[in-house]
């Protein structure tokens, strides 16, 4: 007599949109993102992960200089993970304020660094954008992007 122990794949499920608000230029807007949550289905023996994060620049859909917040200007913290599930030890990237760091390059938002089996994390990140002194009024959008492997 067999079986099989049955694998699945590595994913990320992140909120589709959020509004941080308005601000006036010189000013800074902040909020939380929404719950992010990697699972972990490969059943693996080294079942390690990093979720990296990154920004595109925030417009208001031209590319006129006053109408552009680039993505040195937004900030990023994970936070601690707010659930987990299954073995090994899970590390936020960010876990307080005092550690956010701009994301005009991909940066490490969390990791899994040891550990085996079907796992799962959860966190609920806050993005700061510092809005230009020379902005201009309109709305802004721009993407973040998580990813995991």
């Amino acid at each position: 007599m067999t079986f099989t122990v049955a694998t699945a794949n590595l994913k990320i499920e992140v909120p589709s949109s959020r509004n941080l608000g308005s601000g006036f230029p010189g000013q800074t807007v902040s909020g939380q993102l929404g719950t992010v949550t990697v699972i972990d289905e490969r059943a693996a023996a080294d079942a390690t992960w990093t979720v990296q994060v990154v920004s595109t620049q925030f417009d208001t859909g031209t590319d006129q200089e006053t109408e552009v917040v680039q993505p040195n200007l937004v900030n990023y913290w994970s936070g601690p993970a707010t659930a987990t599930s299954g073995n090994g030890t899970f590390v936020p990237g960010q876990p307080t304020r005092a550690d956010r760091v701009s994301l005009e390059r991909p940066r490490t938002a969390f990791s899994k660094t040891s550990g085996s089996g079907n796992n799962s994390a959860s966190w609920n990140p806050t993005l700061e954008i510092t809005i230009p002194q020379d902005a201009v009024g309109g709305l802004y959008s721009g993407t973040v992007t998580h990813s995991v492997a």
